[in-house]
Parts: structure tokens; C-alpha cells; sequence
């Protein structure tokens, strides 16, 4: 099974938690931080990253948090998860140095059509895709 790095799966999860929530208004990180199990030091960061991607963005305040940066139907999985993946995802899982197309080890054909298909599933979903229907349609009223 393929596994997300930590920070990675943390940014997914917050931002599709505060596009389940930002309807009652900008969502704090404390409050996500909670719903994820997630240190709340850890999550700031990452989500002041995605605030300076215009993932999300911030309002500050007593009221404070963050807020979806664009409609959640137009943003993807992959500009989400993408800036905490490794450099090298197409490095060979049997640890050769030299595996590329013209030079394959035995499980390169098959790894990288799992890659593609892994690559594929983040550049076509959406933020929206993963809402309950009902919250998909008040997020995207927000926003527009």
C-alpha cells in the first residue's frame, strides 16, 4: 500500500476539515489540531505553508483561522500533498541506482503504472470531491 509522508496526509486532512467547517466561519488551527490529533505547533506551519501556496487562507483575530483560498472544487489533492512529498518519488523500490526506462529492474514496468495511477488520483481529485455532497455545494456558494 502506497503511504503518504506524515506532513502530507496532515495537510490533506486539515484542509478538507476546514472545508467541512468554514461555513460557521474561519476554522482555528487549535480546532483542527484537535479533530486530527495532530500537535498544534506542527499543523501551524503546515498550514501557514498552505496559506502561502493560497491553499487556504488565514484570517486573524479573535475570530481567527483559515479559510479555503479558492473554491474547494477547483482545488487539487496533489497541490495539497505535493510540497511535502520527497524530491525523488521516482526512485526504484528495489534500491538500484540506475532504473529508468531504458535500464528497468524487474518491478519497474509494473511500480510505475501504480505510480502513474497514484499520481492520476491526486491531479483529479478535488478538495470538493471528498465533501459530503450538502457541504461540497455550501463551500462552493461561499467562495464564488
Amino acid at each position: 500500500m502506497l503511504s503518504l509522508p506524515q506532513t502530507a496526509e496532515y495537510a490533506l486532512r486539515a484542509v478538507s476539515f476546514i472545508a467541512e467547517h468554514e461555513a460557521e466561519g474561519p476554522v482555528p488551527v487549535w480546532t483542527v489540531a484537535e479533530s486530527l490529533g495532530a500537535p498544534q505547533n506542527y499543523l501551524s506551519k503546515t498550514l501557514n505553508q498552505l496559506g502561502a501556496l493560497g491553499i487556504l487562507r488565514s484570517v486573524r483575530g479573535a475570530r481567527g483561522g483559515y479559510l479555503l483560498g479558492a473554491p474547494a472544487s477547483e482545488i487539487r489533492l496533489a497541490s495539497i500533498v505535493e510540497p511535502y512529498l520527497p524530491p525523488s518519488e521516482h526512485r526504484c523500490i528495489m534500491g538500484r541506482t540506475r532504473c529508468r526506462d531504458d535500464a528497468p529492474c524487474g518491478a519497474h514496468w509494473r511500480w510505475k503504472q501504480v505510480r502513474d495511477v497514484s499520481s492520476a488520483f491526486f491531479a483529479e481529485l478535488t478538495v470538493g470531491d471528498l465533501l459530503p455532497a450538502a457541504d461540497a455545494t455550501r463551500v462552493q456558494d461561499r467562495t464564488t
